[in-house]
């Protein structure tokens, strides 16, 4: 096999397994519950305990401001000759995130999200001191602390540097309690709207018509293409978790729009099942320019007064593959159109002008997104 057909063979294969099957899918895959969702927090706090590769607190104003607030809380006072002679790079001010998750109660241990924002080569080996963690109301959710796992290291020194993912972020779970839990709870009435994940009108409706069959008509109804409106059985009085329970096995199909996206900075391409085409032909061809030098030698005659000398000499070849016109039939699945332009041994990238040209020729049922 040609080496260039390589990532287009295995570009196949994954569609054309893939693709012709229609599986059927949670509910609890496709929709939440409004209201029941995380709560974003962020905290600004210190990690010490670096071995010599934290910020530079001579230049780094707030992480020097940083310090000096956390030695009064200990009860420590800096005098302005001490804070002078402060040369430290074991500590790094970071940014703290985490998700508060739905339902969590005082004394859940919640992972947080360890980032350096000051000038420090790497977070590895330190320890988060206690930093409370605040929603957007400015109230304190949890408090985070701990030792840090950094999953990136980097070593060097000034005329070379090695680096392995980015040792400047850290994640440490369990590392935040939660102290404070978010006022929500599931409506008594048992009234609960359902918001897929994926606006569609074709899935809000299979949706609706199988919690219907399952509970009987009238328990679910479709107000939009996102959300569909659940009322709870009589069956379930006082039952509410099991009935959401329930409700969420519940299997359909979801359906999907005819897209093929396209990343032209990676050569992926990703193609929808219902992609269909028109009738267009697909001519593919390649040019290649290849330039060649070598050396050659220029002996004079023998008991001459000439000399040898080394003259350079190009060579210019021109190839150009042969153009493979291929046609391709009007409704033809994924499958067919992948097999189609791997005849014609099209790369990825050579794809993504292809789907580009079909789609200006108005022979592409479908959106083409580009990324």
């Amino acid at each position: 096999m040609p080496r260039n057909l390589i990532p287009v063979s295995v570009f196949l294969l994954f569609f054309l397994v893939l693709c012709p099957f229609a599986h059927a899918t949670r509910i609890k895959d496709l929709a939440d519950i409004e209201g029941v969702r995380d709560n974003h927090l962020i905290g600004y706090g210190l990690v010490i305990g670096l071995n010599g590769t934290g910020d530079d607190i001579r230049r780094s104003v707030f992480t020097r401001q940083a310090v000096i607030n956390m030695t009064k809380r200990v009860g420590m006072s800096l005098t302005p000759d001490l804070l002078r002679q402060l040369r430290t790079r074991n500590v790094a001010t970071v940014i703290v995130t985490a998700d508060l998750p739905p339902f969590a109660r005082p004394g859940s241990a919640i992972d947080i999200m360890v980032s350096s924002i000051g000038d420090a080569s790497s977070l590895s080996g330190g320890t988060l001191m206690m930093t409370p963690l605040k929603g957007p109301d400015g109230i304190t959710y949890a408090v985070a602390q701990g030792p840090l796992a950094v999953g990136g290291i980097a070593f060097g020194g000034r005329a070379a540097r090695v680096q392995q993912n980015f040792p400047t972020a850290a994640r440490v779970t369990g590392g935040a309690i939660v102290e404070r839990s978010v006022n929500y709870a599931l409506p008594p009435s048992g009234d609960l709207l359902f918001q897929l994940r994926e606006t569609d009108f074709t899935t809000a409706t299979r949706m609706t018509d199988a919690i219907n069959g399952s509970f009987g008509e009238g328990t679910a109804r479709s107000i939009d293409s996102r959300t569909v409106h659940v009322r709870k059985p009589p069956t379930y009085t006082g039952d509410l978790v099991t009935f959401i329970a329930d409700l969420e096995r519940i299997e359909i199909e979801p359906d999907t729009p005819a897209r093929v996206v396209l990343n032209e900075r990676t050569g992926t391409i990703v193609m929808g099942q219902n992609v269909r085409i028109s009738t267009v032909a697909v001519s593919h061809g390649n040019l290649n320019l290849v330039i060649s030098e070598s050396i050659e030698v220029s002996q004079p005659d023998p008991l001459s007064d000439g000399v040898t000398v080394a003259a350079p000499a190009t060579t210019i070849d021109l190839l150009e593959d042969e153009g493979n016109l291929v046609v391709m039939e009007m409704g033809v699945n994924i499958g067919e159109i992948a097999k189609a332009l791997n005849a014609i041994g099209a790369t990825p990238r050579d794809l993504i002008a292809i789907f580009q040209a079909i789609k200006a020729a108005g022979a592409l049922h479908g959106e083409l997104v580009i990324l």
